[in-house]
């Protein structure tokens, strides 16, 4: 599962290297790309990504699962998990976000009332793909990415998912009864992602911790070929 702003195409690259050897569902989250965004901003509760997430598992008769996500993917994955531990055989949790702010300082606020007061193109460059954080390649795929997606949608998203994203505090009690495999990659150079992923292995009864070098938060687009052997890698020893 893509993270905020992404879309399915994110692991496309994923997808061909397993495709062989494994059956691989990819879909848009709600209020991205292809999928439907509703008007109501309470049909982005958490809940209902998980729920989401649930109901394509389902459809897919894929039985119990390896799920995967990114940043907010990664989040919707590890409820999954914790609220329905039958459907999830493993987990791999990439750049795994870290405690939401709903302080007036929240970057996830501030980018939200921007959307909504200067518009998706002025604010994302604001906060997401202007100023020096990435190349103009890298840029220019984060943009072209972000506005594919309804603002209204990702408004209704940063408000009530991103910046309510749960303490691994306030998840540790539940965490500490997760008996599956979890593997935890995340960026040497992801100053947001890498402590919470580092604080997430370390209560998890079977949780497994990359610190990939030289990486930023998308990991998989920034260091393919070696996200591509430790996810493979992972996936071996779990089907032993």
């Amino acid at each position: 599962m893509h993270g905020f702003g992404g879309s399915a195409r994110n692991f496309r690259a994923q997808a061909r290297l397993l495709q062989e050897t494994h059956r691989v569902v990819l879909f848009d989250a709600r209020g991205h790309a292809r999928s439907e965004a509703p008007s109501d901003p309470a049909e982005y509760e958490p809940i209902s990504f998980v729920e989401d997430a649930a109901r394509v598992l389902q459809q897919s008769r894929a039985g119990a699962a390896v799920v995967g996500g990114l940043s907010m993917g990664a989040g919707v994955a590890l409820r999954l998990a914790l609220l329905d531990p039958e459907v999830v055989r493993a987990l791999v949790l990439v750049s795994f976000p870290p405690e939401g702010d709903r302080t007036p300082s929240s970057w996830a606020l501030r980018f939200a009332d921007a959307i909504e007061a200067r518009g998706l193109e002025v604010a994302g460059n604001e906060f997401v793909w202007g100023g020096e954080r990435f190349d103009s390649e890298a840029s220019r795929f984060i943009r072209q990415g972000f506005l594919e997606h309804r603002p209204a949608a990702l408004v209704a998203i940063l408000r009530r998912v991103i910046a309510t994203q749960p303490s691994i505090a306030e998840l540790r009690e539940a965490l500490a009864t997760l008996s599956i495999p979890v593997l935890v990659v995340v960026g040497s150079l992801d100053e947001r992602s890498l402590e919470p992923s580092r604080e997430l292995v370390s209560v998890l009864p079977k949780g497994r911790l990359v610190e990939v070098p030289e990486s930023g938060h998308i990991v998989n687009l920034d260091k393919p070929k070696l996200f591509n052997e430790i996810l493979t890698s992972f996936l071996r020893e779990i089907e032993v």
